[in-house]
């Protein structure tokens, strides 16, 4: 890398009137400051900067800035620096100030970020559905992105953070990187949102809030077995002959469930809804009734014994005795 050289001189003899030492006496050094102490600029924008030093420089002492790229000026203490667009991705100013042969130095580091062209998000393998209890991976890709180490990838479900990555990388240029998480989804997750975000951490001196780029939103399909709904059922049942009965195994699940029933005469059932109803019971509608749920993912089996009872009546008996 070329860097041009500017060389700021005075002369003793050329000192204006009414000329004063900006910072004399013991806390004076000639070590340059630079203004600001940092830069951070986005990429193709103009900066700017300037170099001082607390007093002005004598005859036989050299004043003066490395640069890369821009252009200075300079007035008794200073030197300017200025760019209309910065694009040297690996650059930085040095100012120096010889005093007999002893050199004070400062570099100003430069930090030129661009935010990501694009982000986008997958599931690996782009496998659909998803199984609960199973382990699956997401996929975060960030595109010409700069500084990689300045990078934060964020997962999300919803507004939930499940991981956050980064990435020890010092390239200075735009590059492309996969960020990763893995994910073992529930059957809460069914249409849940999935997506990511890159954000450039820049510190104190950066943009604010910091440039951020979001991907789309993937909306996950979870499969997972029957589950039933509903509180256990007394075992066994018992119920008044002539009495309706309800038996009861609504269950949720991704496929939706299906339903089959074993009556205790072991005759074929036609019923396939959650629900068994039979509006008055007899002696025959005793004993193990059993529903089966199942979906593609798993099948739950649930028994109910039912015991019919016989119903009471209460009479009025009359008894009379004749006078003796």
């Amino acid at each position: 890398m070329w860097f041009n050289v500017i060389i700021l001189s005075f002369s003793a003899t050329t000192f204006l009137p009414g000329f004063y030492v900006l910072t004399s006496g013991e806390n004076c050094t000639y070590t340059p400051v630079f203004t600001p102490s940092t830069l951070v600029v986005k990429f193709g924008d103009p900066a700017s900067a300037t170099c001082s030093i607390c007093q002005p420089a004598r005859t036989e002492h050299i004043f003066g800035l490395e640069k890369a790229v821009g252009e200075t000026s300079q007035n008794k203490t200073t030197i300017s620096w200025t760019v209309d667009s910065l694009t040297e991705w690996d650059t930085s100013l040095i100012c120096f100030y010889n005093e007999d042969g002893k050199l004070h130095r400062s570099t100003l580091p430069i930090t030129l970020y661009q935010p990501p062209k694009y982000v986008g998000f997958s599931f690996l393998n782009k496998i659909e559905p998803m199984f609960a209890g199973h382990v699956y991976s997401l996929v975060c890709v960030v595109k010409e992105v700069a500084p990689i180490e300045n990078l934060i990838v964020t997962f999300y479900r919803g507004q939930t953070v499940l991981d956050r990555k980064t990435l020890f990388n010092t390239e200075k240029t735009p590059v492309t990187k996969n960020f990763t998480a893995d994910i073992i989804p529930s059957e809460d997750d069914d249409g849940a949102q999935y997506w990511c975000e890159a954000e450039l951490q820049l510190g104190a001196e950066g943009p604010q809030p910091p440039p951020a780029v979001a991907s789309e939103k993937l909306t996950a399909t979870v499969y997972y077995g029957p589950q039933l709904k509903g509180s256990s059922h007394p075992d066994p049942i018992t119920v008044t002959r002539g009495y309706p009965l309800h038996l009861n195994c609504s269950a949720v699940g991704n496929p939706a469930p299906s339903y089959t029933w074993k009556l205790p005469s072991d005759k074929p059932s036609s019923i396939n809804s959650s629900i068994l109803t039979i509006e008055s019971v007899s002696w025959e509608h005793g004993g193990q009734y059993v529903c089966n749920v199942s979906n593609d993912v798993n099948n739950v089996t649930v028994m109910f014994n039912v015991e019919v009872k016989g119903q009471f009546k209460l009479y009025r008996v009359m008894i009379g005795f004749d006078n003796i």
